[in-house]
């Protein structure tokens, strides 16, 4: 048994190896500031970064908040096993042109590998618009799947069994109108909704914030999430009703800090949205996930996804009174950042994308896509995504890297970093709160003011050269013209689409389909959870369109204020 001398003789040791370090550091210092360093920034997104991380920079750190793998508050991972359990799921973006020329990419891609799927649709969908739109001219396919009515949808996963693969849908103003044209294709496959895995993109915070592809104002368009959770706790539970995602708000221009910070804070306005419903947090909080941007800096990525595992526990737990470990969890995708693809000498897109990757597998992401070399071009060819596939693979596979879960934690640095951009994160919840919490920032245009200040300073500094971009401001080769295929969307699907949807029209009950959307403009104008009534919709053939404006017909369409 130790006793209290013996105690004290061991304070009184590590005392004495603190104050040791400290000189050590110290003489170190001023040998530093006597050397030659180049003279550059050495930043990461937000601060000026340190030159060397040691014990004492963690000496204040609660072991606690560290912890292991797979227990609270899961800075290390969400799961005891790790990846030696099972891998991140693989799962490529993909979607050009028509729903039967993107279901044969799928095809190929499963083929190849890929363990899930991730839909990316044009720009007419995520906007709500049909195919035949006039506002859809020179866009529909473009830059993903023309997605107009349960039809398509069912093309689109036709020889696809929906119950053995997990779906991820990039969609968030329409999102509800989407995810009902799944559940109906399921239907029709014979899958009940109870068994249908995956994930609706589904957060309108950052549209308004980020990324702009909205189509109600801010007060319905949550009230139609909330409408998620509470129809999908009951018939989809194994279903992610809303990813809430950083991604848009890093690809916009955020730093990492208020990637992780402005995405919490829509997290947790979510989580009071649904409270305030009645719903017990404990009953939807466990299908929420997140989506994360991973961008170059290694090591700020690789912290920014410890912190805020850790915070979302926390929070969850102390704030919101979740009682279930499975509503503490923070389950996330990531993907490598489109925003640092280069047109220029697009090959080294290739690197950047393998440590972005490397930096997510080591932060501990459950899902992932890696973006190919040719995507600031042009929508991906088939062998450019093989090649970000293969990234994946050889990385779960060659590399060793999965075999030990959280390998980094305990490095000076990645904690040091871990705890500072937890307590930035928590500086910037209280800026929030100041400003009138999310909904109000954003109608004031705060939160859109802080993206755009962080995203002029970068762009200032990679003019500069104050930022380092292999092949755009440094290192750079006279090119006279591109060195790899690109893939082109013609305008056949326009075409197509159109023939398409004149043909299901005339096929479809024309008085069914007038008397279900006036069923949802009526329970619009009430208190009831819409999806039952969008499903009715959806199951009749009714368009994108004619759902979003049956419910604009009540909600109003959603117009940006002018911020100065």
């Amino acid at each position: 048994m130790t006793s209290l001398r013996d105690l004290s003789e061991t304070v009184r040791e590590q005392r004495e190896e603190i104050e040791q370090l400290r000189k050590q550091v110290q003489a170190w210092r001023e040998r530093f500031a006597r050397g030659d360093t180049r003279d550059i920034g050495f930043m990461n997104s937000t601060h000026e970064v340190a030159p060397l991380y040691t014990a004492l920079d963690t000496l204040a750190q609660d072991p606690t908040t560290v912890g292991v793998p797979g227990e609270f508050p899961f800075t290390r991972g969400i799961h005891p096993t790790g990846y030696r359990g099972k891998l991140w799921t693989m799962r490529q973006f993909a979607g050009f042109g028509t729903a039967k020329e993107t279901n044969a990419r799928y095809k190929f891609l499963l083929e190849h590998g890929q363990t899930g799927l991730s839909v990316a649709f044009d720009f007419p969908t995520l906007m709500g618009y049909d195919s035949d739109h006039p506002r859809s001219e020179g866009e529909v396919g473009k830059c993903g799947v023309a997605i107009s009515s349960l039809a398509d949808m069912e093309t689109l996963f036709d020889g696809i069994p929906l119950d053995k693969v997990s779906t991820s849908m990039t969609i968030n103003g329409p999102a509800i109108i989407l995810w009902a044209f799944y559940i109906a294709a399921a239907e029709k496959q014979g899958v009940a909704s109870t068994a249908l895995r995956g994930t609706i993109q589904n957060d309108i915070l950052k549209e308004y914030m980020a990324q702009h592809a909205w189509c109600f104002p801010i007060e319905p368009a949550l009230r139609l999430i909330v409408d998620c959770f509470e129809w999908g706790a009951e018939h989809a539970p194994l279903w992610n009703t809303i990813s809430i995602s950083g991604y848009h708000i890093r690809e916009a221009g955020s730093t990492a800090v208020q990637e992780l910070a402005f995405t919490l804070a829509d997290g947790f306005t979510y989580v009071e949205r649904g409270m305030a419903r009645g719903l017990d947090v404990d009953e939807f909080a466990p299908r929420l996930s997140f989506f994360w941007d991973i961008h170059n800096d290694f090591f700020e990525e690789i912290a920014k996804l410890r912190a805020a595992r850790r915070i979302w526990a926390r929070h969850m737990k102390d704030r919101y009174g979740a009682k279930s470990p499975r509503s503490w969890i923070m389950r996330f995708h990531s993907q490598t950042a489109g925003v640092t693809l280069t047109a220029q000498q697009p090959m080294n897109n290739v690197v950047r994308v393998a440590y972005q990757a490397l930096a997510a597998v080591l932060g501990g992401t459950q899902s992932l896509h890696t973006n190919s070399m040719d995507e600031t071009l042009a929508l991906p060819t088939e062998s450019a995504v093989q090649v970000a596939l293969r990234t994946q693979q050889v990385l779960a596979y060659e590399t060793g890297i999965p075999n030990v879960l959280d390998p980094l934690g305990g490095s000076y640095y990645i904690e040091s970093l871990t705890d500072q951009m937890e307590r930035e994160a928590e500086g910037l919840f209280e800026e929030i709160e100041r400003a009138g919490g999310v909904v109000r920032a954003l109608e004031t245009g705060w939160l859109q003011r802080r993206i755009a200040e962080s995203a002029a300073r970068q762009q200032w500094e990679i003019e500069q050269r104050r930022r380092i971009i292999v092949g755009v401001n440094e290192f750079v080769t006279e090119e006279s013209e591109l060195t790899i295929p690109l893939l082109r969307v013609g305008e056949e699907a326009d075409r197509e689409q159109r023939a398409r949807m004149q043909r299901m029209r005339a096929a479809r009950d024309g008085d069914l389909v007038a008397r279900r959307l006036d069923a949802l403009r009526t329970a619009a104008r009430g208190t009831e959870n819409l999806m039952p009534y969008i499903l009715d919709c959806a199951r009749s053939y009714c368009t994108l369109f004619e759902i979003r404006r049956a419910m604009e017909d009540v909600f109003g369409a959603y117009r940006e204020p002018v911020f100065f």
